[in-house]
């Protein structure tokens, strides 16, 4: 009989931890702040929650008025309070949701929906096996991309206890004595309190070497162990290995098909403090971290791999390791594989110090040759292995070694892959300076490169990579601009030098626009030694792949026909088969198209985009891989990656994805071992699902939605662009409203990235970056970025319709709802949508738009923004005949417990920041408490929220 823990009982288990962690951190702030404000938050507590439990309007009064009378350090306390009751119970949830999936797979044999087990059993229900599934991870690649973009308010020493604390509940949950548990609760009251007593903001702005090391911090906690332990639990479903044969030798790592990314020290669009100093340092610290890790690895190895040959045999191979190794002592004498490893030991300290300048050994090694590359530590890893596996030692094997030897196939010596990224209108401008600077000619006359159309670029272009000879001169001067760029691309031929050809892969260009957008980094790599001169066929992996990022609108319908432009001339075309294997990469930027047209609009263009390129490869006979640039938040593409990735147009993925994990994302993704792993493995799985699903018939199935359904998404979107923009960019007064109803000037001044808000100085909504715009109405609680306009679209559609559409009322709605159950497109966008809607509070949003000074503008655009609000609920409530989460009754709940501690902080913002812009409009010094609380607000909001950047 099948046991199924019910609902309720889950619910039950993340409210009793939460209540515990919520217990603690109120005896730590009675003892720590008194018990006065000890009552103050707690009164504010009990009135948020009978406001939310009750709906009484006069609770939401006196809620607004306590927080009104606050004074002195209490925002700060009350903003802390709150804000850290949120961060446990975001613990408390994916603790929750650990235990869960653990509970279901002991209760059900079926393995859970995004599980690798689930996805091997629906593949071979449909008649693939994994000789195929072992076909296409040869030529796969799967990499989530960590991006430094500032949406994470986290400070790592916040993350570093949040780890420990997490660790404590998992412990806590085991059979323990009474006085066990009292030791743990001890313990854990310990945490809190480091919690409490730990500064939540930073002092400074966040520097780019900062943001490195806020990224390794995840390698060490989840990725280095994590990733070569899902390609075991791979392995093992392809028959590659299992226990059954428990004494048969382990199968060889897989060839690396997941691999980690990073824009972190490459990224400059936009950011004044990414240079190439910063890509050293980047792939220096990472580099680093690996030696390290591989260092620690080994030599756990060596004091586990005490089997001794006066009990079982070993191998010739493995005897002249050992013998080569330069241990000679006469204790280890009859341990070969002690020697060996010790020789190996030897040699990755050399490498390490070759590598990185660093002594990271951490014991006395004998002197040794450093490996030249990864492939030399893994024969010697193989060595051992093969030894282990003749002589009964395949368990030993798999304890540790097995693992280690996957993560020198995945990680190399450079960790992850740098990406380089810079907008197209700045290597036109470095490229522009060095023809005049070099004082080139064309057809005759000197080459003023601004002044040319398109057409003379391309051919220009094309003529300067038929040559060997430099443009550059050491012996003349350049702008900062100039000499910056080049120095970044020759920093990155050093490290691809210095760490392997995976150190750096590609190079991406922000705003691509045109075909010459493309050619001019080809020319600017070849300017800096990154590929091969003129006349020579380019050797695999030569250069950077140029990766085109098509972001707004118009960028997104002008992207097939430039890379049908791009992938037909016969230079490209040989370049892309001979030094990419095949293979050309585009990136799809969701942010930005979001903020120029809207949600719905964002992913409609994207949608057909795709589909788009998917034929543009096709004949050209290229492998298409897509790069989704995708934040956390649904307006950037956020939501369930593994949905996403499933309701991608037919020939999409093909084994080939590469994503963004940006903000506090990252953080709520990978900051624990298990629910990093689990996100991982839904990558995999989505992508093996949607890779090797029955091409004929999801073909067939999507031109069947988009013959019947296509032409009313065409209305749908294009209705929902106009309204957005007409609200946006055509409405009087906007600009001044989203200024004044949300903190985006406070955000702008929170520390919590090193790229500015706005690329330009002054109050533009086209300057603004389109993450901080997002994050500044998830804020105010109006998520606009992630509905606004799909209401009017669907109500007009409904009401009016389009040529070629139903004739009544009644039919196009039944159109609608059958787009929305059957079309993975419409289906997942909706859901996302609905999410998004949940969170939204027009209650809360009308106090922020209190904030606005003028009333007329203040009313006439709030109403708007109320109006359509209400069209998009009604709208979704048509379509899916229930209310908003009705099917998803545990994330009401959730939702519903954490509104009470998030609402107050809302309140406290609003309060705090009528304080503060006040003093500015007296001309007065801004108050530093008063700044502080209004940032402690903006980071518990968030941490309430967790997707909202």
């Amino acid at each position: 009989m099948k046991v199924v823990r019910p609902q309720s009982d889950a619910a039950e288990n993340s409210r009793h931890n939460i209540r515990l962690l919520g217990r603690m951190l109120g005896q730590v702030i009675e003892a720590t702040e008194g018990e006065r404000v000890f009552d103050t938050i707690e009164t504010l507590r009990r009135t948020a929650v009978r406001f939310r439990r009750e709906g009484r309007e006069v609770d939401g009064k006196v809620l607004e008025q306590r927080v009104r009378r606050l004074r002195g350090n209490d925002p700060n306390s009350v903003a802390r309070a709150f804000s850290y009751f949120l961060h446990l119970a975001n613990i408390a949830e994916d603790r929750d949701q650990n235990r869960a999936q653990r509970e279901q797979m002991l209760a059900d044999p079926e393995p859970p929906r995004g599980s690798l087990r689930d996805a091997m059993a629906r593949l071979k229900a449909q008649g693939v096996g994994p000789a195929r599934v072992r076909r296409l991870l040869a030529e796969a690649c799967v990499m989530p991309v960590l991006t430094a973009h500032p949406t994470e308010v986290q400070r790592k020493s916040t993350l570093d206890a949040h780890r420990e604390i997490a660790a404590l509940v998992a412990q806590r949950e085991q059979p323990l004595t009474e006085d066990e548990r009292a030791e743990l609760d001890l313990a854990l009251l310990g945490r809190v309190a480091t919690l409490w007593q730990t500064r939540m903001l930073r002092y400074t702005r966040l520097t780019v070497a900062d943001e490195i090391e806020n990224a390794l911090s995840y390698y060490r906690s989840t990725f280095l162990s994590v990733v070569p332990r899902l390609y075991a639990d791979l392995g093992k479903l392809l028959h590659l290995d299992g226990p059954q044969r428990p004494f048969a030798a382990p199968a060889e790592p897989l060839q690396p098909f997941l691999r980690m990314g990073s824009w972190i020290g490459g990224d400059r669009d936009g950011n004044p403090n990414v240079d190439a100093g910063t890509l050293e340092r980047a792939l220096l610290r990472q580099a680093t971290v690996l030696f390290e890790h591989y260092l620690q690895e080994v030599h756990t190895l060596g004091a586990e791999l005490s089997i001794t040959t006066l009990l079982i045999g070993v191998e010739p191979a493995l005897r002249q390791l050992a013998d080569s190794g330069g241990d000679d002592s006469p204790h280890r004498r009859d341990e070969p594989y002690r020697r060996a490893l010790v020789g190996i030991y030897a040699r990755l300290a050399a490498t390490a110090q070759r590598l990185t300048g660093q002594e990271l050994a951490r014991r006395a090694t004998y002197p040794a040759e450093p490996y030249g590359d990864p492939r030399e530590l893994a024969a010697d890893l193989a060595v051992i292995a093969a030894s282990l596996a003749e002589h009964q030692g395949a368990p030993i094997a798999r304890l540790r070694l097995t693992g280690l030897r996957q993560a020198v196939e995945v990680f190399g010596f450079h960790l992850a892959t740098v990406d380089l990224r810079q907008s197209s209108d700045v290597h036109e401008r470095t490229l522009a300076e060095l023809f005049t600077r070099a004082g080139a000619q064309w057809q005759g006359k000197p080459v003023d490169y601004a002044a040319l159309d398109e057409d003379e670029r391309v051919a220009l272009l094309r003529a300067e990579l038929a040559h060997a000879r430099p443009l550059f001169s050491p012996w003349l001067s350049y702008s900062d601009e100039t000499a910056r760029e080049l120095t970044v691309l020759r920093a990155a031929a050093a490290a691809r030098d210095r760490y392997g050809k995976q150190a750096v892969r590609q190079t991406i260009v922000s705003h691509t626009e045109t075909l010459s957008d493309l050619l001019e980094v080809l020319v600017l790599q070849k300017e800096a030694g990154l590929i091969a001169p003129a006349g020579q066929d380019p050797a695999p992996e030569d250069g950077l792949m140029v990766v085109p990022l098509f972001e707004t609108i118009p960028d997104l319908e002008r992207g097939p026909a430039i890379m049908a432009a791009w992938l037909a001339l016969p230079e490209i075309r040989r370049r892309v088969k001979l030094a990419q294997a095949d293979t050309q990469e585009v990136m799809l930027g969701y942010s930005d198209s979001n903020k120029d047209g809207g949600f719905l609009t964002s992913n409609w263009s994207l949608y057909r985009a795709e589909r788009a390129l998917v034929d543009v490869f096709s004949k050209a006979n290229v492998r298409l891989r897509l790069f989704h640039g995708r934040g956390g938040s649904v307006g950037r593409g956020g939501g369930s990656s593994f949905d996403a990735i499933l309701a991608q147009p037919p020939g999409t993925v093909a084994g080939q994805l590469r994503l963004t994990e940006q903000g506090e994302v990252i953080q709520s993704k990978y900051k624990d071992a298990e629910v990093g792993r689990w996100h991982l493995e839904l990558l995999v799985a989505a992508t093996l699902e949607s890779s090797l699903a029955p091409k004929a018939e999801a073909a067939s199935a999507e031109d069947a939605h988009m013959a019947q359904h296509g032409a009313a998404m065409d209305f749908l979107s294009d209705h929902a662009r106009r309204s957005y923009r007409d609200l946006v960019y055509g409405t009087a007064g906007f600009t001044d409203y989203f200024f004044a109803a949300t903190p985006i000037s406070e955000i702008a001044g929170l520390n919590i990235g090193s790229r500015p808000a706005s690329r330009k100085q002054g109050q533009r909504i086209e300057d603004l970056r389109a993450i901080p715009w997002g994050f500044s109405w998830a804020q105010c609680r109006l998520m606009l970025t992630g509905w606004y306009g799909v209401g009017s679209a669907m109500q007009a559609y409904v009401e009016d319709g389009t040529e070629g559409a139903p004739r009544t009322r009644r039919a196009r709605l039944d159109q609608l709802r059958d787009m929305a159950e059957h079309w993975p497109a419409l289906r997942t966008l909706l859901s996302n949508m609905e999410m998004v809607l949940a969170k939204s509070d027009l209650a809360i949003a009308a106090q922020y738009a209190q904030l606005v000074p003028k009333r007329g503008v203040r009313e006439r655009i709030f109403g708007q923004i109320q109006a359509e609000h209400a069209r998009t609920v009604a709208m979704l409530r048509q379509l899916t005949r229930r209310d908003l989460l009705a099917d998803n009754p545990a994330l009401q709940a959730s939702l519903r417990e954490r509104f009470a501690y998030i609402d107050p902080l809302n309140y406290l913002q609003i309060e705090l920041i009528k304080r503060h812009r006040a003093l500015l409009a007296r001309g007065a010094e801004p108050d530093p408490r008063v700044q502080s609380a209004i940032h402690l607000t903006i980071n518990g909001i968030a941490a309430g929220l967790r997707n909202s950047g």
